[in-house]
């Protein structure tokens, strides 16, 4: 009996270690690099687009976040009014340096 159960256990572990053994280097997609000059670049870009924001004076700002990623700014949050929306993606494509904007903002529910 224990030697059926050896017999077992060997097997179980011969035919799971086939599988990871046949797993390919390329199967595993590595992470993009990234390097402190790009990410200050982004950090730099976001910088600039809520600047332009808070000179602009036509949203409110702290409701407004702004990410930038290799010269793609996307706004999130939320404003007052619809044409607040088209506003600020607006203003943020004058900013130079910026390629595209995804203009993820909301209207805010009225309380």
């Amino acid at each position: 009996m224990k030697c059926r159960l050896a017999v077992c256990v060997f097997c179980l572990f011969a035919t799971e270690s086939m599988g990871v053994y046949a797993q390919t280097d390329s199967a595993s997609t590595p992470a993009p690099q990234l390097t402190k000059s790009s990410n200050a670049a982004d950090r730099a870009l976001s910088n600039n687009v809520r600047t332009a924001l808070i000179k602009a004076k036509i949203v409110d700002t702290p409701t407004i976040s702004v990410l930038a990623k290799n010269g793609s700014v996307t706004l999130a949050g939320s404003v007052r009014e619809q044409s607040e929306i088209e506003a600020a993606g607006d203003v943020a494509r004058t900013v130079s340096g910026v390629n595209s904007v995804e203009n993820a903002l909301t209207v805010r529910q009225q309380q």
